[in-house]
């Protein structure tokens, strides 16, 4: 089959001649830069042929490139073949990211544009000041690739919902009087937000206009008085949630108007914006006369940080998605002995089925990644109709699967053994499982970050000259985003932020190790900080892990555990069955019985 790309990079070259530009930056992003989008704004995705939730592609004269990380090296090298764009990896050795490339290729008078709805203000001074060194200019004002795109999809109309208030556990209007306070002390009189998922936790609503995350498109401009204006389409809305809204002091107009609203602002008008989450287009509105105050959003901090009624809810959530897992696995591995032929697809279906019959399901939370063997090794991976592998009793499988529920958020990997699997493989799932440990087990002082610990996961891997190239964390969201900030567990990097982990924040611990064509391992739970202690030497947390399921130990070389390590898996393992009996019978609960025994 004939790829689309290279016609469509001869559009987008004609239309560059036409307008006289020299480069066109293509981001993976909205006009809420969202980490996932509507396919409305999936430019880079339908312009590239590469389906990755994280790239940037460059088109120039005589060039094109796509700039992703190491997760999707290899499904960037199958999805770039025969299109004529050049992969480029990112945090490489001696390899250029792609506003370092622009800077070394562009010259005097030669103009880079990029859509000013798909790039976040801090990003557009970033390259302005990288231009400035080379003469070339900015163009924000021209959509390019949206104006060869002639079947480009509509903006989704999916409705807009209350967030059961048994689940939501907050009042908006408390959310309102917390975000208000915060705006007094920056100086603000008005907070500009653009972020969807910062949008639809203050308002205590949930949509479906990305796929697996509950959240809606809008503005919300938070002013004086206790008023509120939601930019969304009202026709998402029931008369009685707009009425309900009205009540809290929140007014409905229509999305397109924000620009419009923020052009009408004046003297003595303050507003707080996020300038790394607003765009270059929306933040180019605000009118001149309007004091700026550019601040973090302050609900960022606010939603990371999970409440005792949350942490009930989502404890209860973490107990009925591990039910539903070991029904799925059950299941798998039932078919499997039996001999019927498996797909990777067919393990979505499993844990698809079994999720959906828990009490506040609403759907899966990231698409579901089951790689079995090689397909293992491509951190991102997804199954199609078009491309999957057949499971077979042997080797390794590895899931990462999540659900949103009205009471929360999962997000979950376990690598199974179909069969027989080799004493590296085993080796290999140890040393991962050693590091998942050494986190979980850490105790560190009040006003560590993610960055501090990361070592700790990668340590035994280090020690046998392997790593990973991925992050060992990220926040979760409450019935929100899977991906939530601002904290995580990661490398440090040179200038970045460290946010102190507090009480009630959640992270994924996930570690993992991919060799490539051959298999993947990750081992991946949810957990959350809690106070450990008071010593002399102050305040020490720790992680109460969430997750409930068993790691399956047929993967496992237990002859490679400590016996702290020993203790902490026959520790997990018993309070996993304690904690899933009551949900299962019959041969689900013999099978939760075996997986959990001790060592």
């Amino acid at each position: 089959m004939n790829s689309p790309i290279p016609a469509r990079l001869a559009a987008l070259r004609a239309a560059m001649q036409q307008h006289g530009v020299a480069a066109v930056l293509v981001p993976t992003a909205d006009p809420h830069l969202s980490e996932y989008l509507p396919e409305h704004w999936q430019a880079r995705a339908w312009l590239s042929g590469f389906t990755g939730s994280a790239g940037t592609l460059i088109v120039t004269r005589d060039h094109a490139g796509l700039w992703t990380d190491s997760r999707y090296f290899s499904q960037a090298e199958q999805q770039l073949a025969g299109s004529g764009i050049t992969l480029m990896k990112l945090r490489v050795p001696h390899a250029a990211e792609h506003l370092e490339w622009l800077q070394q290729h562009l010259h005097d008078d030669d103009v880079l544009t990029v859509t000013g709805d798909s790039v976040a203000l801090t990003t557009q001074r970033q390259i302005e000041r990288r231009l400035a060194e080379t003469g070339a200019t900015l163009r924000t004002d021209l959509d390019l690739p949206g104006a060869i795109w002639p079947d480009r999809p509509a903006l989704p109309q999916a409705p807009v919902v209350e967030h059961d208030p048994i689940y939501a556990c907050i009042p908006r209007s408390d959310k309102f009087t917390r975000l208000r306070s915060a705006m007094r002390k920056l100086g603000a009189t008005h907070h500009l937000l653009s972020s969807l998922d910062d949008i639809a936790w203050l308002t205590n609503l949930r949509g479906s206009d990305v796929e697996c995350n509950p959240v809606f498109l809008a503005h919300l401009l938070v002013q004086p008085g206790g008023r509120a204006t939601l930019f969304v389409n009202r026709a998402k809305l029931s008369d009685a949630l707009v009425a309900a809204l009205a009540a809290d002091g929140i007014s409905i107009a229509d999305y397109a108007s924000i620009s419009s609203a923020l052009n009408e602002l004046g003297t003595p008008d303050n507003l707080l914006l996020d300038s790394g989450r607003v765009v270059s287009a929306i933040a180019a509105a605000i009118a001149p006369t309007v004091t700026p105050i550019e601040a973090a959003n302050p609900s960022i901090a606010f939603k990371a940080v999970k409440g005792a009624a949350e942490l009930e809810h989502i404890r209860d959530v973490m107990r009925r998605d591990g039910a539903a897992l070991v029904r799925g696995f059950r299941r798998l591995e039932q078919r499997l002995a039996a001999g019927m032929t498996l797909t990777e697809l067919d393990v979505d279906t499993l844990l698809f089925e079994e999720r959906s019959t828990q009490p506040g399901y609403v759907g899966e939370s990231f698409a579901t990644i089951a790689g079995y063997q090689a397909n293992g090794a491509l951190p991102h991976y997804r199954a199609t109709p078009e491309s999957h592998s057949t499971l077979q009793a042997k080797g390794l499988l590895l899931i990462d699967s999540g659900g949103q529920y009205l009471g929360g958020t999962t997000d979950i990997t376990r690598v199974l053994a179909l069969g027989e699997t080799t004493p590296e493989q085993r080796r290999d799932a140890t040393l991962v499982l050693k590091g998942m440990i050494a986190l979980s087990r850490a105790r560190f002082p009040k006003g560590a970050s993610g960055p501090q610990l990361d070592a700790l996961a990668r340590a035994p891997l280090w020690a046998c000259g392997m790593d990973y190239g991925h992050g060992t964390g990220h926040g979760v969201g409450y019935f929100l985003n899977v991906h939530e900030g601002p904290h995580g567990i990661r490398p440090p990097v040179a200038g970045g932020a460290l946010v102190a982990l507090v009480p009630g924040m959640i992270s994924s611990i996930e570690p993992g190790l991919y060799k490539p064509g051959r298999y993947g391992i990750r081992h991946e739970n949810l957990a959350v900080v809690v106070e450990a202690e008071q010593t002399e030497f102050g305040e020490f947390l720790a992680f109460e892990t969430l997750t409930m399921c068993p790691f399956d130990r047929r993967a496992l070389e237990p002859s490679m555990l400590n016996p702290e390590e020993r203790a902490w898996l026959d520790d997990y393992h018993a309070s996993v069955r304690a904690a899933l009996s009551p949900l299962l019978e019959d041969a689900d609960l013999e099978w939760l019985n075996r997986h959990c025994a001790p060592l």
